[in-house]
């Protein structure tokens, strides 16, 4: 009798817990939405739609706005359904955060104004008045070259964006880190200089470690230079003398963009 006891209750203890985690997976998928924005399908959770109150996502979850649904039962929002992973991300963040190159600014506004959120509406506006002012801005580049070790080789340019990929360049190219370099060769935002290097029998000019082991040349970092300011259109304004021969012979260049 006592075993018989026990085992009914065991099977109500199981058959209580069965359904204790029936009502919670029940529970889990209620709270993930899927929506279906011009033919692109998101699935998302509950909480994340209805973060920014008063929002149009907030109105169609919480019901206060009408919203028709496809033939699969999700909800049908008929707006650009490849912009929508930026609105979907910055509800997921709290911020905005966009791809490198991003430049459909107007079209993602005009989006954050229709699903009503301000704050996302702002920072796009802002951003895309930022990247106007830039375009707008003239950049500089001068590339000069000395071989007087006091100065070296010399890349200033007022766009610290472009330093940064000359730097990416010079690792990629010496395939070293830049902490390798000595202390004569220094970077700032705006400024690359080389001032350590030594001449081989033929003139050319090696750059070296501290530990004197060979890095590249340095005619091998300018032309990079050269060729990274070209691919980014820049435009070069000084006119080369063609008795120096290649362009990286030549002392000063100067370019614009």
């Amino acid at each position: 009798m006592e075993r018989k006891a026990s085992r009914r209750e065991n099977e109500c203890e199981e058959k209580n817990s069965n359904s204790e985690s029936s009502e919670i997976d029940k529970d889990y998928k209620t709270t993930l939405i899927t929506l279906n924005v011009g033919g692109y399908l998101y699935i998302t959770q509950k909480q994340t739609l209805t973060k920014y109150p008063d929002s149009f996502l907030e109105g169609i979850i919480n019901g206060r706005i009408m919203c028709p649904f496809d033939a699969d039962g999700h909800y049908f929002i008929d707006r650009d359904g490849l912009l929508f992973r930026h609105i979907l991300n910055f509800l997921r963040n709290g911020e905005l955060l966009l791809p490198e190159g991003f430049r459909e600014n107007q079209l993602l506004a005009q989006e954050a104004e229709f699903f009503q959120l301000k704050v996302l509406s702002e920072a796009v506006k802002s951003r895309w008045e930022k990247e106007q002012l830039a375009s707008r801005e003239t950049t500089f580049l001068e590339i000069t070259d000395s071989h007087d070790r006091s100065q070296g080789l010399r890349i200033f340019c007022n766009a610290p964006e472009f330093i940064a990929k000359i730097k990416s360049r010079i690792v990629l190219v010496s395939k070293s880190r830049l902490d390798g370099f000595p202390e004569e060769f220094s970077v700032s935002s705006n400024i690359i200089q080389f001032k350590y290097f030594i001449k081989s029998e033929n003139g050319t000019r090696l750059v070296l470690k501290e530990d004197n082991t060979f890095v590249c040349t340095l005619e091998t970092l300018k032309f990079e230079a050269i060729m990274t300011a070209l691919k980014c259109g820049f435009r070069l304004l000084t006119s080369l003398d063609c008795s120096r021969g290649s362009i990286v012979h030549s002392d000063a260049l100067h370019f614009i963009k």
